[in-house]
């Protein structure tokens, strides 16, 4: 029976619009994804929002791994991703 190596990374983001307010996604390519919705082709949700900012973002390496965490944060209050982004943001810098 042979292993198969997996090297995909997919990714879930929550972008800041610059009216405020958040979007989450999933990516399989984040720096394209984020450059795509700065040109104005991205989610529909986005336009008029424009430019965009990445503010949290968190590595999975299985597809299924990442959709579910895109469902999980886009049922949490405005509140609840403020922490999240903070808590992203803190880590970040200590790393």
């Amino acid at each position: 029976m042979r292993t198969i190596k997996r090297s995909a990374k997919y990714f879930v983001y929550i972008i800041e619009c610059s009216n405020g307010t958040y979007y989450t996604g999933y990516t399989n390519n984040l720096e394209e994804r984020i450059k795509l919705h700065n040109s104005g082709h991205g989610a529909k949700y986005l336009r008029g929002k424009l430019p965009v900012e990445l503010v949290y973002k968190k590595e999975y390496r299985y597809y299924k791994n990442a959709l579910h965490a895109e469902r999980n944060i886009k049922k949490l209050t405005r509140k609840q991703k403020e922490d999240l982004v903070r808590i992203y943001e803190r880590n970040k810098v200590t790393l």
